[in-house]
């Protein structure tokens, strides 16, 4: 369970989330010089080297996003150069990507900062640079929301690139694509010119992932325990039901794979944030914009106390919860994470994506007048970051490619890297992770300096 430090500030962390740009610059330069676009796009370290992972390219995004935020945290003009000429050179093909359901990782993390940046005032007035970005988000999204199965006139998803049966908990974070899209006054166009609406494709996705891939304690089987999360639904495509839990990634489908988590962790927080701006009237269809927060609200919390609860002292989580090889390390909640253990690995990448989380459910706490339980969350989300930024997770070696270390990718499949003399996976990086703790530190700093509030649509809509 984590210890949280409940003196800890946003202000107390600035010095350490500036040392996590430090030792960021010369890592993006590293891998800008060294890597070879013909070679496919870095997804994880090898030895301190990146190297490509045929899966799908879901990770090019980070890449240059990872250098957009280093601009927004540094005032590196260089930095912007890399992100933004990489974007128009290489992006293209993933804003009309329809075999996956990765645009929010890809199109948001490029086009959507470059579009944030320019209305924050952070980059030249440039009206026409500021539609190609906003033409970008809108046919991303309205990509993203065509891969789509309806289950119910009530229910649908985002399908994943499983297919049509497969809803993944990481589709949440691309419901920012829709959102984006929707706000700019898109609309996807169907069969016989039917005009689809994405903020409400966007609502049932959530939806349909909030039913079947969250557990609230409710007896729905025999291992609901409250905040457990699936990786992955299937669902009968022909009759529209629901058959079982499934998991690529995570140990079982009755475990709790712990990057499956924090995506939804922080995706629900996130999107409350988008929503509680839009007017009542977008929510006619959907029993009211009260009744929208309550749900997103109530994912959040439950999710949270579920990370609070199965994580380690320090806010670093194994990989999956349940899986086999803890059971070796004994107490293993009441003491800090063992990255170097030889049963199970952890995963700080799962961290850093909780700790937005967990910060940004905090300040909506905080707004709602419910201190006490904003506190909670506040101090572990800031808890988490303290121990990111330091060592073992942020990288001391100037010679290792990665900034965030001890991350996984796919541990069933062994894809991830074991050292020599060790059992399990350890001090590697993944490019989310890299790329999400980037943003962690951007998040917490633009709070400690009084600087606008770090969103995917901007200080405002």
């Amino acid at each position: 369970m984590i210890q949280s430090d409940t003196s800890l500030t946003p202000k107390s962390l600035q010095a350490s989330a500036k040392k996590v740009f430090e030792a960021s610059a010369p890592k993006i330069l590293s891998l800008q010089k060294r890597w070879k676009e013909s070679d496919g796009t870095p997804v994880f370290t090898i030895e301190g080297k990146y190297t490509s992972r045929g899966w799908t390219e879901w990770t090019e995004g980070f890449v240059y996003g990872s250098a957009i935020l280093q601009y927004d945290a540094t005032g590196d003009e260089s930095m912007l150069q890399i992100g933004r000429d990489a974007t128009l050179r290489r992006m293209a093909v993933h804003v009309t990507h329809i075999g996956v359901h990765d645009h929010g990782f890809n199109n948001v993390s490029t086009y959507g900062n470059l579009r944030r940046l320019l209305r924050e005032g952070r980059l030249p007035s440039n009206e026409w640079e500021s539609h190609f970005y906003d033409l970008a988000l809108k046919a991303s999204g309205a990509v993203q929301a065509s891969r789509w199965t309806q289950l119910t006139p009530e229910l649908g998803y985002i399908r994943s690139f499983n297919g049509p049966q497969s809803l993944f908990s990481d589709t949440i974070r691309s419901l920012r694509a829709l959102s984006l899209a929707h706000i700019l006054g898109h609309r996807l166009m169907g069969e016989n010119d039917a005009k689809i609406n994405l903020l409400h494709r966007s609502l049932q996705h959530a939806e349909t992932t909030a039913r079947y891939n969250v557990y609230y304690g409710k007896g729905r089987d025999t291992y609901d325990v409250p905040g457990r999360v699936v990786h992955e639904s299937i669902f009968n495509v022909t009759d529209g039901a629901y058959r079982c839990p499934s998991t690529q990634q995570g140990y079982s489908a009755f475990t709790t794979w712990t990057r499956g988590h924090a995506w939804l962790l922080c995706g629900f927080p996130e999107q409350y944030e988008f929503l509680e701006l839009l007017p009542e009237s977008e929510f006619k269809d959907f029993g009211g914009k009260q009744k929208i927060l309550d749900r997103y609200l109530e994912v959040a919390r439950v999710t949270a106390d579920f990370y609070l609860r199965e994580t380690p002292t320090d806010g670093i989580p194994y990989w999956d919860t349940g899986a086999p090889g803890l059971v070796h390390l004994g107490d293993y909640l009441n003491r800090p994470a063992d990255p170097f253990n030889e049963y199970e690995p952890v995963d700080s990448s799962a961290a850093a994506i909780s700790a937005q989380g967990l910060l940004r459910l905090a300040r909506i706490l905080e707004k709602k007048g419910d201190k006490k339980a904003a506190q909670t969350y506040l101090a572990a989300g800031l808890t988490t970051a303290r121990t990111l930024f330091s060592e073992p997770y942020l990288s001391a070696d100037p010679n290792h490619e990665g900034l965030l270390h001890h991350t996984v990718y796919h541990r069933p499949n062994g894809w991830d890297h074991i050292p020599k003399g060790r059992k399990v996976p350890c001090g590697e990086a993944a490019m989310w992770g890299d790329y999400h703790l980037r943003e962690l530190a951007l998040y917490l700093l633009r709070l400690a300096d009084g600087k606008p509030y770090l969103t995917f649509f901007g200080d405002k809509l």
